[in-house]
Parts: structure tokens; C-alpha cells; sequence
């Protein structure tokens, strides 16, 4: 299995990485705004269930390959990294869009609609494929077998991460429409922040090495 402290160390990578405002998370907030707090939480569900699809076919494809590969385990880790970075510029750069969510307007829509919208969302969210392909091998280790079941467990913990912290942000959304209206500024200085961080994260991530 996982060991503890690679999957402590997941965690908090995960955290950093699914709490900063990307497609997934501006998707929800406008939910949460338009439709309100119920639709935004279903939404987080259909998108949590789009992002595990991304970790089965990493564990049960690419993951394998990485495993037996150290160049293939490099090129793909440096590549993420680098895609990260190039999302964290583009969050500081588009800082001021996160303000627009605050006009969406959206006519009313099945759970089951919301639903498949929100998984559709997560399965093709690229910040979530780099994190799925670049960043949960590095998590794993070879050493203790069954790297694809790693990956999994690994990909459990992320889903779970995702599903407190955008449901929070959807239900954020739903319910203080009002108080960020009277300042889309809150929203900008977040996007800006948040872009920074993750500009961190991907260096970071340049920077670690192969367990093996």
C-alpha cells in the first residue's frame, strides 16, 4: 500500500492544488450563484465522478508505464510541472474573469442534467489530467508492489479532498451571492493568489525525484 508519509504528502499537494480556483472550481461557484447551493453540490458529485474516470485510466494505463520507465517518469513529471506553472500565470493573469461568474444567470435544470454536466466538466478538466498523469505516480512506490491499487487509493484521497472543498465553494457561492457582489475584488485578489501558489506548486513538482 500507499505509505503514510507519501500519502500525508499527497494530501497536502492535492489540497494546495484543488483549493486554488480553476475550471472545475469556477465551474461550481457559478452554480452555486446561478442555481444555488443544491445544484452546486450536485454538480460536485457529477465532477468528482468525471475526475476518478482520470485516475482509473492512469492506474490502470499510464501509470504502468511511468512505473517501468524512469525517462518516460521524468518527461511526463517535467512536462506537468511546466503545465502547471502555465496555469498558475494564466489564474494571475485572468484574476479579474472570476468577477463574471457573479453575472451568470441560468435557466433551471434537472439533478440529472447537473449532474452529467459536472462529470463532463471534470473529465476533461485539464489541471485535473496534469495532476492525474504528471503528479500521482510520483506518490507511489514501486518498491511496496501494486502501483496501479496505489494509484486508486491515491486517486480516492484526491476525490475526497475535492468533494469537501468544492462543495464548500459551491455552497460559499450559493449562499453569499450578496457580500461578493458588493466587492468582485475578494474574488480577483483570490484568483491572484491562487495563481501564485500554484506557479509554486509546479516548481516544486520539477524538483522531485523518482522513489525507486
Amino acid at each position: 500500500m500507499v505509505p503514510t508519509g507519501s500519502l500525508l504528502a499527497f494530501a497536502a499537494t492535492a489540497f494546495v492544488l484543488i483549493v486554488v480556483p480553476g475550471p472545475s472550481v469556477l465551474f461550481v461557484i457559478s452554480r452555486g450563484v446561478a442555481l444555488g447551493g443544491r445544484a452546486a453540490v450536485a454538480t460536485v458529485f457529477g465532477n468528482a465522478a468525471g475526475a476518478y474516470s482520470q485516475v482509473v485510466v492512469v492506474a490502470l494505463g499510464l501509470g504502468a508505464l511511468i512505473e517501468r520507465s524512469a525517462a518516460l517518469f521524468t518527461a511526463v513529471k517535467l512536462v506537468g510541472a511546466a503545465y502547471i506553472v502555465f496555469l498558475g500565470v494564466q489564474a494571475f493573469r485572468h484574476r479579474r474573469k472570476l468577477a463574471g461568474v457573479l453575472d451568470a444567470a441560468t435557466a433551471p435544470r434537472s439533478t440529472r442534467r447537473i449532474l452529467w454536466e459536472g462529470f463532463v466538466v471534470g473529465v476533461t478538466n485539464p489541471k485535473a489530467a496534469v495532476f492525474m498523469a504528471a503528479v500521482l505516480p510520483q506518490f507511489t512506490d514501486p518498491t511496496r508492489g501494486h502501483v496501479p491499487l496505489q494509484l486508486l487509493v491515491l486517486g480516492l484521497v484526491f476525490v475526497a479532498i475535492a468533494l469537501i472543498s468544492d462543495s464548500i465553494w459551491g455552497l460559499a457561492a450559493g449562499y453569499t451571492r450578496a457580500w461578493l457582489g458588493r466587492s468582485p475584488q475578494r474574488l480577483e485578489a483570490l484568483g491572484g493568489i491562487g495563481g501564485v501558489v500554484m506557479i509554486g506548486l509546479g516548481v516544486r513538482l520539477a524538483l522531485v525525484g523518482r522513489r525507486d
